[in-house]
């Protein structure tokens, strides 16, 4: 049995999606970023950059103690080696499967992370910032849309952790862009909407905030975005 500590974001949904497509059994242990629930020493322990997702497996391959992990690209590439499963047996297919997960973590969230903080969260309407993202975006989403030409996965025809992690990134409304702009992404993107274990993996999602959407108020924008070394305790 898997606990993971969760919430309703891109990088959580990372994680249901590898889960429900392993079948792996897990437990969901809610962590409601607005509320501050991240600072929870119990929680820090887990994951100590006080960031969803984490996991702790009460079941690890070498039957010892059970294992924590924080980091969702470190939690895709741990229980890949836990199942054996989408993950390329190659060599050569696993390096693309990794270099495109790194490219995921580096670049594809982060820059999406800021386009959405900007275009939708700060209380100032920064052209400058709003523009620099959303081009970013485009971009990033241009090197996937060319990655995907004769591929029906990042990889190849295998469906992999590279595809778990980039997909939930792929917001175009929220990050002003236009797939039809992008036919290979757009393709890629139906094809993995359209798993059930894809349909389930959100579906958990509404069970645990029925209501995502913007910070509500302004102690929630606080907990969220006005975070310093204070924090770190």
């Amino acid at each position: 049995m898997i606990d993971l500590y969760y919430w309703t974001t891109p990088n959580g949904h990372k994680i249901t999606m590898y889960l429900e497509e392993a079948g792996i059994p897990y437990r969901l242990k809610p962590v409601n970023i607005g509320k501050g629930e991240q600072f929870d020493p119990a929680f820090l322990a887990i994951s100590p950059n006080n960031r969803i997702p984490a996991i702790v497996d009460h079941g690890p391959a070498d039957g010892g103690k059970a294992i924590s992990v924080f980091e969702s690209g470190a939690i895709l590439l741990y229980l890949a080696g836990k199942t054996g499963r989408f993950i390329p047996k190659d060599l050569r297919g696993q390096v693309q499967a990794l270099e495109w997960l790194m490219w995921q973590m580096a670049g594809l969230g982060p820059m999406a992370g800021q386009n959405h903080h900007f275009a939708h969260y700060a209380p100032e309407k920064i052209a400058y910032a709003i523009d620099r993202y959303v081009k970013e975006t485009s971009r990033l989403y241009a090197v996937l849309d060319k990655r995907l030409v004769g591929r029906a996965f990042i990889v190849g025809s295998e469906y992999t952790i590279a595809d778990m992690a980039c997909y939930p990134w792929i917001i175009p409304d929220r990050q002003g862009q236009d797939l039809e702009q992008f036919p290979n992404l757009k393709r890629w993107h139906a094809a993995i909407r359209a798993r059930p274990a894809t349909t389930r993996a959100y579906a958990r999602a509404k069970e645990v905030n029925p209501n995502p959407g913007a910070p509500r108020g302004e102690a929630e924008r606080r907990i969220l975005f006005g975070q310093d070394r204070s924090v770190v305790k």
